[in-house]
């Protein structure tokens, strides 16, 4: 059952060949069996998701219509709200926080019958690209337990990747949802700015924050991208346009099709092998028809540093709210008010949310902001511009998602800088608000996935998505997985 992906199990509770409660065993099961070593869950309550799994049932004996995901389990990311369970964000400061109210992505996971399997865990607060800046656990890669999954949605990608959910949900501000995606071998997908709500989702960058989609094939991430998809008048910057729809078209290979390929995306840095596997990626789709192009992202060098900026900055701004006063963690013992918000704030937050907050505290002080703040959302416009030219020329922009395969846990995480660079080549998307996704292309000597990255235009989704099933149906990169 676990090995089948979200469209084959919807088929077959459809034809009535399985139920929605023995899908939800068979993932609780493998949870049980895996997450001791993968550690890819924050919670999971396996009562209620018994409890959403039979009453899927119920309506299918009934006759009832059923939503599109009737069935099928979903796990989230810990930085989306869920009413009257433990959202933490990785972070002590928000211990025993249990919100009052769904995320608006919650919601529409809930109308379209999905069943909600558990909150998985990721870098506190989203800021990091290991998931070893969770203040819980350190969560593991299913092709490599000694070897990071990527973050910040690590929880997220691990699970998929190791069959303890068949889709989930993460976040990406700066690459969020397809670096882990890249590291653990199955598709992720950041969707265009203001596609997706971000009502309920616990803001880091709210300029550069969307929800996204993780499944072992394009069609299932693109599935659960509909599902949650489209306005929500509760978010100020949700974009005033119907959910689109990609499931109907998705078959259709875009024709013709030129490909724009960035010479800044394979100099110093990159790995042989990683580079080797998406030069073969491009030879594919050349064998398909596709025209590639050469084309030029110059300010892509200022990226890293712009997006460092900028994302600290809003992440000053945001979590200001936790203070000890309205909710969160509060010290036990302190003086005065403002020994008790420090105290609160020294105890609940890790040491790479301190190191962020503080840059951007910096980036927004009287007397720096015009040098800092405001120059990178100069470069923030002209890098915009860079993919506007390149996509006046191409319909999509291909490259490596990350520069290396899947590093040892540990390697990086007293190297802030070298950490950082893990980034180069996924939060340009973010910056311009482009949609981007990554799909498996390939695997290293030592059988680690390497992702290929397809940016298209934004709110270009359909597009984007059929380029990527077009690679999709000529290999068979995504039917790998790990050994349980």
């Amino acid at each position: 059952m676990i090995d089948r992906t979200a469209t084959e199990l919807l088929d077959l509770m459809a034809r009535g060949d399985a139920t929605a409660e023995a899908v939800a065993l068979a993932y609780l099961e493998a949870i049980r069996e895996r997450d001791p070593r993968i550690r890819a869950f924050l919670h999971v309550d396996e009562h209620a998701t018994l409890e959403q799994a039979r009453a899927v049932d119920a309506r299918r004996r009934r006759g009832e219509p059923l939503g599109a995901l009737a069935g099928i389990p979903v796990a989230v990311k810990d930085v989306l709200c869920t009413a009257g369970v433990r959202t933490t964000c990785a972070s002590k400061i928000l211990d025993n926080f249990i919100p009052p109210y769904d995320a608006t992505v919650i919601a529409k996971l809930r109308q379209a019958d999905a069943v909600l399997l558990g909150k998985t865990n990721m870098d506190e607060f989203a800021m990091g690209s290991t998931t070893e800046n969770s203040a819980y656990q350190v969560t593991r890669n299913p092709w490599d337990l000694d070897r990071i999954p990527g973050g910040s949605s690590g929880g997220s990608a691990a699970a998929v990747a190791s069959a303890q959910a068949p889709v989930a949900l993460g976040s990406d501000t700066g690459g969020s949802v397809r670096f882990p995606a890249s590291m653990c071998g199955i598709v992720g997908l950041k969707p265009s700015y203001g596609r997706v709500s971000r009502f309920g989702l616990i803001a880091y960058g709210s300029s550069l924050d969307q929800v996204g989609p993780f499944g072992h094939c394009v069609r299932d991430a693109a599935l659960l991208f509909e599902a949650v998809a489209g306005h929500d008048p509760r978010d100020s910057t949700s974009i005033q346009q119907p959910p689109p729809r990609i499931t109907p078209t998705l078959d259709e290979p875009v024709q013709p099709l030129t490909i724009g390929v960035p010479r800044e995306y394979f100099g110093a840095g990159l790995d042989a092998e990683v580079e080797a596997a998406v030069r073969e990626a491009l030879n594919v789709y050349e064998g398909l028809g596709a025209a590639i192009k050469d084309v030029s992202l110059p300010h892509t060098p200022y990226a890293v540093a712009t997006y460092y900026l900028i994302a600290t900055a809003e992440a000053s701004s945001n979590l200001a709210r936790y203070d000890g006063v309205h909710y969160g963690h509060r010290a036990a013992r302190f003086g005065d008010l403002i020994d008790m918000v420090c105290k609160s704030r020294g105890e609940g937050f890790g040491k790479e949310v301190k190191r962020r907050i503080m840059l951007g505290t910096y980036a927004l002080s009287s007397g720096y902001i015009d040098a800092y703040y405001l120059k990178a959302l100069k470069v923030r416009r002209l890098i915009k511009q860079d993919f506007d030219k390149a996509f006046a020329e191409c319909d999509v922009v291909m490259g490596p998602t990350a520069p290396t395969p899947a590093f040892k846990i540990g390697d990086k995480v007293d190297d802030p800088l070298a950490m950082y660079l893990s980034d180069i080549y996924t939060i340009s998307a973010n910056l311009a608000g482009l949609p981007g996704v990554s799909v498996p292309c390939g695997f290293t000597a030592a059988n680690l996935p390497i992702g290929l990255q397809i940016l298209a235009a934004p709110l270009a989704e359909e597009k984007l998505l059929r380029v990527a099933r077009m690679f999709e149906a000529a290999t068979d990169w995504h039917t790998r997985r790990p050994k349980a």
